[in-house]
């Protein structure tokens, strides 16, 4: 019967179902073997393996006998508590050691012992909705090695259960950020620690493209700040959110949220893209009419869009045809386009046209002439139409000539009256009484 439920549960794992409530999760353990090569400097190779992060109590038996266990028992903080409500195939879990650079302090709960093992586990959403990182301590009755501990990673057999509690979490909601220009941003960032009391570090930077600046930093234990941008009293309470000002193009770049509580330093990177729409004109109203033979420069105007990558397609239709439900025809791509090259305007932002010379005919009168502009600021294409209407060269100068004589009809007319009326009061003046 054993056998049959520990069958039963490998399948279940093998199809990558998971929830809160089976306290399992799949990971991939990312292991480092460092050593001396030939030429006396030191490597590093990652070894993948195969892990299961387990929740449950010191002594539980492992989910997963053919992978590595890390047993996350329990203390003030819960993993688990970040992820709720969201399924195992949106998860991506990862394992890997964590070094505190030679720094080797008693963590300060009941029950630490003066040297610990460190991991730190990441999930992250398939989908980019949060980033969390946990640091996992797992106590050892061996004293701190007299060098970095990177150099002698203890070994971990392919089935060991590690048991181990969460030290420190740190988590956004907001990995990538899209901003427009002159939005406001918060870019989130929450923290917790098992213990209280400790000294707490909270800093924010930016970086990109080489340049890396700190924006802000805040110490509990003298409550000195530098910078601006988050609120103190929130920190009081883990929420370490950071306000960014009304956005520029210089604004783009990496922000870094660090929380260090020695020896740990966690951190979790917020990528800021500025995305500007275009701005779509054309340099024709929605109805144009011109002469049979006549040729004008239409265009179309993209303006004022970031970044660069822009598409914009011209295409043309019958409007009487389109409104067939069966079998009407699709809209006809025009490949006489021609580009004007790309304008680098004042704001960093960027703007282009793409132009046709329209010959008309008579067979393309009441056709749709519509320009469609894509860029990735847009969920879907902006798109600016007209229709073309097309006359006759005789049926125009017979229209000039109606005119014409309309009006000359209309200033004779007007002529006559003033002369009747001039002559009705001569009459009026000259008559005896």
């Amino acid at each position: 019967m054993d056998l049959i439920l520990k069958i039963l549960i490998y399948l279940y794992l093998s199809a990558g179902v998971w929830s809160i409530q089976n306290q399992w999760l799949p990971c991939q353990f990312t292991d480092e073997h460092v050593f001396t090569n030939n030429e006396g400097h030191t490597e590093t190779r990652l070894i993948h393996r195969e892990a299961m992060l387990q929740f449950g109590q010191k002594g539980d038996a492992p989910v997963n006998q053919n992978a590595i266990t890390f047993l996350i028992t329990g203390s003030k903080l819960d993993l688990r508590r970040y992820v709720e409500g969201v399924e195992e195939e949106q998860l991506e879990c990862e394992l890997r050691r964590y070094s505190t650079e030679g720094i080797y302090v008693r963590w300060p709960v009941m029950g630490a012992q003066e040297y610990n093992h460190w991991f730190l586990c990441t999930l992250r959403h398939s989908r980019g909705l949060f980033t969390v990182a946990g640091f996992l301590r797992h106590p050892s009755d061996q004293p701190p090695p007299g060098e970095q501990d990177y150099r002698k990673w203890p070994p971990i057999p392919d089935r060991e259960v590690l048991t181990t509690t969460v030290a420190m979490a740190i988590k956004t909601k907001t990995p990538s950020v899209k901003a427009g220009l002159m939005s406001q941003q918060k870019l989130h960032c929450q923290f917790d620690v098992d213990h209280k009391g400790g000294n707490i570090t909270v800093e924010w930077h930016w970086q990109h493209r080489g340049e890396r600046n700190k924006l802000f930093s805040y110490t509990s234990r003298t409550g000195h700040t530098q910078g601006s941008g988050v609120g103190v009293k929130a920190l009081a309470t883990g929420d370490a959110t950071y306000t960014l000002p009304l956005s520029k193009m210089s604004s783009e770049g990496t922000y870094i949220c660090s929380v260090s509580v020695n020896p740990l330093f966690g951190s979790v990177d917020i990528n800021l893209h500025i995305e500007e729409p275009p701005r779509v004109s054309l340099n024709v109203g929605p109805t144009f009419s011109l002469l049979d033979g006549q040729e004008q420069k239409v265009v179309c105007e993209a303006n004022s869009y970031y970044p660069l990558d822009v598409e914009i397609v011209w295409y043309e239709q019958d409007l009487a045809a389109s409104g067939q439900r069966v079998g009407a025809p699709l809209p006809k791509v025009l490949d006489n386009i021609l580009l004007s090259s790309h304008k680098h305007n004042q704001d960093r932002t960027y703007s282009l046209s793409a132009f046709f010379y329209l010959k008309a005919s008579l067979r393309q009168s009441g056709k749709q002439f519509t320009c469609s502009v894509s860029h990735h600021s847009l969920k879907v294409p902006i798109k600016k139409s007209f229709i073309l209407n097309v006359e006759e060269p005789g049926s125009w100068m017979f229209n000039i000539a109606l005119g014409l004589f309309a009006i000359v009809l209309l200033v004779i007319l007007f002529v006559m009256l003033r002369y009747l009326h001039s002559a009705r009061k001569r009459a009026v003046e000259k008559k005896p009484y």
